[in-house]
């Protein structure tokens, strides 16, 4: 079962204003290597970026994102107290050839600067995802959105 992992310096950041998900730049990028194995570990306080996650070639990537991997369809709203962030789901591709094999999927804030391209949370798909070329994978997002706080 595929796991949703907050990263906690999401949360400080968007209670001290470094966050306007309506308005930044929101993508994702893929990984193989689990949080705990990376030199800092990206799901622990004072960690949460980027820098500290160690991505997968994107060789051979071709997406319905405009190959860049910035999240589309983004919706930021708030309703009787209860925030919801959601975008289109994705669908992965591999052209040209295989794809380096994933198994996580961070989705981060390209905008932040305080520092450099926070992490927002953690997709953990509980098994690499291998592509040979022309195959696709779709990252369906929950129904009620990518994450709701209430």
């Amino acid at each position: 079962m595929v796991q949703f992992v907050k990263i906690p310096d999401f949360v400080e950041g968007g209670l001290e204003g470094e966050h306007n998900l309506a308005a930044n730049t929101i993508r994702i990028a893929l990984s193989n290597t689990a949080p705990a194995s990376e030199g800092s570990n990206p799901l622990l306080s004072g960690n949460g970026i980027l820098a500290n996650v160690t991505q997968i070639s994107y060789t051979n990537y071709s997406d319905d994102m405009a190959v860049d991997r910035v999240l589309e369809g983004v919706t930021s709203n708030e309703s009787g107290g209860t925030y919801t962030f959601d975008a289109n789901n994705i669908v992965i591709t591999a052209s040209g050839g295989a794809l380096a094999t994933f198994r996580y999927i961070y989705v981060y804030n390209d905008s932040s600067t305080t520092p450099d391209d926070q992490l927002i949370c953690l997709i953990d798909n509980e098994a690499g995802i291998t592509l040979a070329s022309g195959e696709s994978v779709t990252i369906a997002w929950n129904a009620s959105g990518i994450f709701t706080i209430a």
